[in-house]
């Protein structure tokens, strides 16, 4: 009986190691062809999110850029003479708290500044001395710091000279009155 057993147990044995070689083989035909396909599913992926995310980036990159250039042709195309923000802050100093300011009005404020800034010291230029002294300084800037007092002489100048207008006028008016009355007793001397 032993060996009928034996020769069973052989026969189980030599199934069972079919058995498990051929569910080695599958299993590692399976687990080798899973880590192909996952090894070349994780390199496409990896490829893919590599070509995405440089696409992402250079997308990204073209943004920034483009935003950049904007902002730099803006920065390069405005040269402006003083840094922004303190014209800001000078400007809002002496606006009411409720208005705000737009991006174009900081720019072209800045830029007065700038050529006033420049007629000022055209001015100055115009003295022979190498030393500018405070005197100079006021004789140049008057007509920016009088302003309200020029426009307050220049109002009362036109309204002088309208005056003289409505007298040269009345003037006038009574040149030919009196013309006329001389003209016309000329001609009456001349018909008698």
């Amino acid at each position: 009986m032993l060996d009928h057993n034996d020769e069973e147990y052989k026969e189980l044995d030599e199934d069972n190691t079919e058995n498990s070689t051929e569910e080695l083989n599958t299993d590692s035909n399976q687990d080798s062809t899973e880590e192909l396909n996952t090894d070349s599913n994780q390199d496409s992926t990896e490829e893919l999110n590599t070509d995405s995310t440089e696409e992402n980036e250079e997308e990204l990159d073209a943004d920034l850029e483009e935003e950049f250039d904007e902002e730099g042709e803006e920065d390069e195309g405005e040269d402006l003479p003083f840094a922004k923000a303190e014209v800001v802050r000078l400007m809002k100093r002496n606006l009411d708290k409720d208005k705000m300011i737009r991006e174009r009005v900081k720019v072209e404020m800045n830029k007065f500044l700038g050529e006033v800034l420049e007629r000022v010291c055209e001015q100055l230029n115009d003295y022979p001395y190498t030393t500018i002294e405070y005197e100079m300084l006021k004789e140049s800037i008057y007509p920016y710091t009088n302003i309200k007092r020029i426009n307050e002489e220049k109002f009362r100048i036109l309204k002088h000279l309208e005056a003289i207008k409505a007298d040269c006028d009345a003037l006038t008016m009574d040149v030919k009155k009196s013309l006329k009355l001389k003209d016309v007793d000329d001609e009456s001397d001349e018909i008698f």
